[in-house]
């Protein structure tokens, strides 16, 4: 290894896939497609609109060859991210809106094409929500590669661009993820994007350390400069000190060393030293993650989303089919719950085969979707009902529903469920006819009405994600407004304070599904309030297990005590993160 001549910096990014590299950076300018511009006359229409459509059929043969090489490299799972952007090329408003240009500026169709492609991605990249965002990321990618094709320009490939380097680049695509030969990544650094971009999931679904959101890293790095990407905590650290180097390969082992540890008190009960029991669920979306759910330490399924059943399909699925999804579910963990929620379509999960409007909605998530979709589409949301109480014969299946702002909702869904229940057992089909029902607390109106909501149902789940951005009226992924996202925030910890109570005085369990439950600094706050499970997706399960059972209950009370008492939400976070660091100091001496 070369001796670093060069004076260090740190560079703070955002944390996206954990890890740890050392390495040569490789830094990837990125130039912007030059596209001619001329006027055609009205001889010329046709053939430019002709095309176009070779344009867009060339691309879609790309992108479902790239499609089936990520199916066979990584997963059928990973693979469906190219769904959006084959939804892309079908969306008939953005064929017909750049046939409109052409027709009335009368300008070459990759003009046209890339002004409306430009509006799609502007209007997008205004709403305020990460997941939104990254759909517009799709339509950019999509209309890059549709120009090149129109051009007969070769799209920018990244395959040949690293080896066994630290790739630093303002951002990825999806398609430019899916062509870089990862195995000669030693990590990722990008100047945009973010925790949910398609290229972060590839990163850590690759285990490779990626840092982004590092504003101006290129001017910061030089190429073949050497780097570390600290993936845990979202540093950079450019040409690294001897004393640097040598802290990092101290940590990467203490990691590693934790790490097993970890996997080892999996198969452990989740109980604190004062020998409370939590239950600790998984959030997971397909049933392939089952194993690696289980492995993890989970004990049955706190979340199960079932868009994916609706999302990958070009119909509604049959009850058949989500009967036997479930069905698969429920037997895997045999007498171990698993809550099954129903549909959450719209907001940032539109469908090709359901009306949604012809025109996005100015502010999806909090417009047309969950439940309300459901209720004014009775016969899909009862086959799925159909389907989940059927399931409940195999397993211990409880129904959650989402969404839910008010009593009158829940009252109509429970009605539907009535009648979808007095429809299987005139037809004799078997099903689970005492299933626990309950719903989803993360709208501030359920919150408020909690103590009411509890006299229908059998459990609460509440959703944090978007109890919290609810609350605050805070976006955390606008940059802008993210750091008014404070889970420590009053108005947070006695709302949910607030909800257990409410679920306690009614006598029913109250479970927190949203990345609040996964995130372990977190954790002893929540189950202080009076969380009684918490559902975590797979990947965050191992380490929140381990840490519940090297804390006790009692001080996790008196954390949360103390934390309803103070207005300073930054404190509270300062005091958890304490607590946290002296759980994980008990964990490393064993």
């Amino acid at each position: 290894m070369d001796a670093p001549h060069k004076t260090e910096k740190i560079l703070t990014g955002i944390a996206a896939s954990p890890g740890i590299a050392h390495g040569r950076a490789f830094v990837v300018v990125q130039t912007e497609l030059e596209l001619p511009v001329y006027h055609i006359d009205a001889t010329q229409r046709d053939a430019e609109i002709a095309r176009f459509d070779q344009a867009l059929v060339a691309t879609r043969q790309q992108i479902v060859k790239m499609q089936g090489e990520i199916a066979r490299s990584l997963g059928e799972d990973e693979a469906r991210i190219f769904d959006a952007h084959l939804l892309v090329l079908e969306d008939q408003a953005l064929i017909s809106e750049t046939i409109r240009e052409v027709d009335t500026t009368m300008r070459n169709i990759e003009t046209c094409f890339r002004a409306v492609g430009q509006r799609y991605v502007e209007a997008f990249g205004r709403i305020d929500d990460e997941y939104l965002r990254e759909r517009a990321a799709d339509i950019r990618d999509v209309v890059e590669r549709v120009l090149h094709n129109l051009t007969g320009r070769t799209v920018e490939n990244l395959a040949r661009l690293a080896s066994d380097r630290v790739l630093l680049t303002y951002d990825i695509s999806t398609s430019g993820s899916a062509g870089m030969d990862k195995s000669g990544i030693l990590g990722l650094v990008t100047e945009a994007g973010s925790r949910t971009s398609h290229a972060v999931i590839m990163a850590r679904s690759m285990k490779i350390p990626a840092v982004v959101g590092l504003k101006g890293a290129s001017a910061e790095v030089e190429d073949a400069d050497w780097v570390i990407v600290d993936g845990y905590d979202g540093l950079v650290v450019v040409n690294p000190s001897e004393q640097t180097l040598f802290r990092y390969g101290k940590l990467q082992l203490q990691r590693r060393t934790l790490e097993k540890r970890m996997l080892a008190s999996a198969r452990q009960p989740a109980q604190t030293l004062d020998r409370k029991h939590i239950g600790l669920h998984a959030n997971i979306e397909t049933a392939d993650e089952l194993q690696r759910a289980r492995d993890a330490g989970g004990e049955g399924v706190g979340l199960f989303r079932t868009e994916f059943l609706f999302l990958q399909s070009d119909t509604v699925p049959s009850e058949e089919m989500q009967f036997e999804t479930y069905r698969k579910v429920a037997e895997f963990f045999g007498s171990e719950p698993v809550t099954i929620r129903s549909i959450d379509l719209g907001g940032d999960k539109p469908v090709r085969w359901a009306n949604f409007g012809e025109k996005p909605e100015a502010n999806p998530f909090l417009g047309f979707r969950a439940i309300r979709f459901c209720l004014e589409n009775i016969p899909i949301f009862k086959a799925q009902l159909k389907a989940i109480l059927r399931a409940g014969a195999y397993g211990n299946v409880r129904l959650m529903f989402p969404m839910i702002s008010g009593m009158d909702e829940l009252d109509r869904a429970l009605l539907v469920l009535a009648e979808a229940k007095a429809e299987l057992k005139a037809a004799g089909v078997p099903f689970n006819t005492r299933m626990p029902v309950g719903t989803m607390i993360e709208i501030p109106s359920a919150a408020v009405i909690a103590d009411l909501l509890a006299t229908r149902c059998d459990f609460f789940s509440v959703g944090t994600n978007d109890l919290i951005q609810y609350l605050l009226a805070v976006d955390r992924g606008n940059m802008r407004t993210a750091h008014l996202y404070e889970p420590t925030h009053p108005a947070v910890l006695r709302t949910l304070k607030t909800i257990f109570d409410a679920a306690h005085e009614a006598r029913i369990p109250v479970s927190v599904c949203g990345e609040m439950a996964g995130d372990p600094v977190m954790v002893p706050l929540l189950l202080g309030l009076g969380a009684d499970d918490l559902s975590i997706s797979p990947a965050g399960l191992t380490v929140v297990k381990y840490l519940v059972q090297h804390m006790r209950m009692a001080d996790a009370v008196k954390l949360a005590r103390e934390a309803l008492e103070d207005p300073d939400a930054q404190r509270v976070a300062v005091r958890s993160m304490e607590f946290y660091r002296a759980c994980m100091g008990d964990m490393a001496t064993g």
